[in-house]
């Protein structure tokens, strides 16, 4: 049966963006509803522009029933199409993956996001050379290599009139006191000294205009191998000890070369190593994390699991969701890059020593864990104005190829790899288990991950600081020419208006040290799906099974210490690495000071607001972490209007930078996973077929298990 909203009357046009064209466009199109088994829609107008994909239909045209956390950038419906991930065609109830020239058209047109949306276009009742033309349109432009210029980033830069600096309280590290200025604040200037040797990009078109080294370094050394081999400076710890990066030299060199660069690094660290005042540790991390290539393939894992055409697709991943989620390893990898920072912080905050992370062009995990060690050890990083002066510094000026590793402009594939998202997980593990430390929320960081693909900010969209200043010329439609204006992504304006951006700012940031309160663990829900895997043995091994790490600590009891330490998994943390570990969470936390991470077993979580929160099956109508802060929102709210009250019975100014909270009455309706899943419709599980049962039955134990839990008698969640 198909439920059939009846097709537009009026007209309804797309809303454009300066420099924003239409490209494509075909009327009649049947857009799905997602979560259900059904083939209920509603009729519309799918279109293409040089900025978006996007579905009209009649409720795009009125603004009732509209949300309070809205994009005014990206709609509902729009998908931009640095957005799309991949796109397929169903011929014959037959899915084929589509790129380049077609040679028949599909009846069926499905796109899978980056920020994992599904979107199900019937394209039956659409006039034949409509289809030829959006679903051809479509993939051109979304699938296909372009030019840097040919990004929507320089049309809406050009176009666009009167376009705000946006830097607010961020500091944006492109000028020489910028980096002084973050010299003084972590008192980090006795050591280190801002240079100006790469003004001109004389040195490398790979570094930043200006960055630190150590005082001792001469001008000749940055210049005799473009900055190769040259230690640049991250960030001072309280107790003077450094953290600092490298570009490694490439590996495969002749043996007179390779003699050449040994000895100019030996010279390099003998200058910067001066037992005992001055230690430094030396990390490789192409040796001791994953590799790019390794992120990639447990990243595609991963998000597979959360692209879900339909519920009967979410229904069959439940049983098997801990092995499934555990054969990703990405979990993993976050749990071993957070163990790295954690060891960093060790020598940084216990060892005094400095810390020099070596990398091949140093713009990569380097990045991650200089900001991950940053986020821990600094409180100025875990306040919104400070984390996107970090992100600027080490990620935007510090040189990470944003364009390649996201793969802009689908050049090429081998260069992708989700570095920038397997930080902002991280920073979330850290969130969620601290929420009082940071000034921005969750949703902070799930909007700044859409943002990734957003081709209106130049913050994402270049490979360096160098590739971003020589394509600022061009011919500007107002004024015949001159400079882009390119705008940031830290002006939230942009896409907000001042209501949404409330959401992004935490209510209950603690912004003095406040004495210990015991971290309660959040209710679980019995049927709701579990984010994290069990508790398992740190690194996956050839024999699987939730309970290794118990039979492993048997083992050793029964054999003994002598015997335990052969058995013992090499991915255990040192003793020392432990015992620091132990200790500080054997201690109250201080919110404003060192923040450790929990990392074992479960304790890594899946960030279920960004990859869970398109699929209705996977919220808590009335439930989660929002109802809690809806009370407490309203709560705070009518203390401010008290206080507003009081203020004026005392005939005292009212201070114009009252917090806005939002309004998040009637928190019942609400989803567990708001702002983004806002009054979502009930779904139904579907019962499974009895050959789904006979296959379940060899894995009983598996069945049983309270939180893998199957109740057909209604809703699971």
């Amino acid at each position: 049966e198909i439920h059939i909203k009846e097709p537009i009357e009026k007209e309804v046009n797309p809303h454009l963006l300066p420099g924003e064209l239409l490209l494509c466009e075909a009327s009649t199109v049947y857009k799905y509803i997602q979560e259900d088994g059904s083939n209920r829609g509603t009729y519309g107008k799918l279109v293409c522009t040089n900025f978006k994909i996007s579905f009209l239909d009649d409720d795009s045209a009125s603004d009732d029933n509209e949300p309070q956390f809205k994009n005014k950038i990206v709609g509902e419906n729009d998908i931009t199409l640095q957005c799309v991930d991949q796109i397929y065609g169903v011929y014959d109830e037959k899915k084929k993956l589509l790129t380049g020239q077609l040679r028949k058209y599909p009846e069926k047109l499905i796109i899978y996001c980056k920020d994992l949306r599904v979107f199900n276009f019937c394209l039956r009742y659409t006039k034949e050379e409509e289809v030829k033309r959006i679903v051809s349109g479509i993939v051109h432009h979304s699938q296909t290599p372009k030019l840097l210029k040919r990004l929507f980033l320089f049309s809406y830069a050009s176009a666009a009139p009167n376009n705000t600096d946006g830097r607010n309280q961020t500091v944006m590290f492109e000028t020489l006191e910028d980096w002084r200025d973050e010299l003084e604040r972590t008192k980090g200037n006795v050591k280190y000294k801002a240079v100006t040797t790469n003004e001109g990009y004389r040195v490398s078109e790979k570094l930043p205009l200006y960055f630190v080294v150590p005082i001792c370094i001469s001008e000749e050394s940055i210049l005799k191998y473009e900055g190769r081999g040259i230690p640049i400076w991250c960030w001072s710890c309280h107790n003077g000890a450094a953290l600092l990066k490298m570009s490694a030299f490439p590996k495969e060199q002749d043996d007179s070369t390779s003699q050449m660069q040994k000895a100019f690094l030996d010279g390099i660290y003998k200058t910067i190593s001066k037992p005992p005042y001055e230690l430094v540790k030396m990390d490789d991390l192409s040796s001791s994390l994953p590799s790019l290539q390794d992120i990639q393939t447990a990243y595609t894992r991963f998000k597979q699991l959360f692209l879900i055409d339909n519920s009967t697709d979410f229904w069959a991943t439940d049983v098997k969701w801990f092995s499934l989620l555990e054969s990703t390893n990405w979990l993993e990898i976050i749990r071993r890059v957070l163990k790295k920072a954690i060891e960093v912080a060790e020598c940084l905050e216990i060892q005094h020593t400095n810390v020099l992370l070596i990398e091949e062009t140093a713009t990569d995990l380097c990045c991650v864990i200089s900001s991950l060690v940053q986020v821990m050890m600094d409180s100025y990083s875990r306040t919104k104005s400070g984390f996107q002066s970090l992100i600027q510094k080490e990620w935007v000026i510090g040189g990470h190829c944003f364009l390649d590793r996201c793969n802009h402009l689908h050049k090429s594939e081998k260069e992708e790899a989700p570095v920038f998202l397997l930080l902002l997980n991280c920073v979330w593990q850290l969130v969620q288990q601290y929420p009082p430390a940071f000034e921005f929320t969750e949703t902070y960081l799930t909007v700044l991950s859409d943002s990734l693909y957003v081709p209106i900010f130049s913050t994402f969209f270049f490979n360096s600081q160098h590739q971003r200043d020589t394509n600022k010329s061009g011919e500007s439609l107002k004024t015949q020419s001159g400079p882009f204006r390119f705008l940031t992504v830290w002006d939230w304006s942009v896409q907000f208006d001042p209501k949404a951006q409330a959401f992004l700012n935490n209510p209950l940031y603690a912004e003095k040290p406040k004495p210990d309160r015991s971290q309660r663990k959040t209710a679980r829900f019995k049927h709701q799906r579990q984010l994290s895997l069990p508790l398992t043995q740190a690194k996956p091994s050839t024999k699987r099974g939730f309970f290794r790490e118990e039979t492993d600590h048997l083992i050793k009891n029964i054999l003994g210490k002598r015997i335990g330490k052969f058995i013992n998994s090499s991915d255990e943390p040192p003793n020392s690495l432990r015992e620091f570990y132990d200790s500080w969470h054997s201690k109250p936390v201080d919110y404003h000071g060192l923040l450790l991470p929990r990392i074992d077993g479960p304790e890594i979580k899946v960030w279920a607001q960004r990859y869970l929160r398109w699929i209705p099956e996977a919220q808590l109508h009335g439930g989660g972490t929002i109802a809690t802060a809806a009370k407490i929102l309203d709560l705070m709210e009518e203390v401010q209007s008290l206080q507003v009250k009081m203020d004026e019975e005392r005939s005292q100014a009212v201070s114009g930078d009252v917090h806005s909270v939002p309004m998040l009455r009637n928190s019942a309706r609400l989803s567990s996973l708001f702002p983004f899943a806002l009054l979502q419709r009930q779904s139904v599980k579907p019962a499974l077929p009895t050959s789904t049962w006979k296959d379940l039955e060899d894995e009983d134990d598996l069945v049983k298990r309270d939180d893998e839990f199957v109740d057909l008698s209604g809703d699971m969640l």
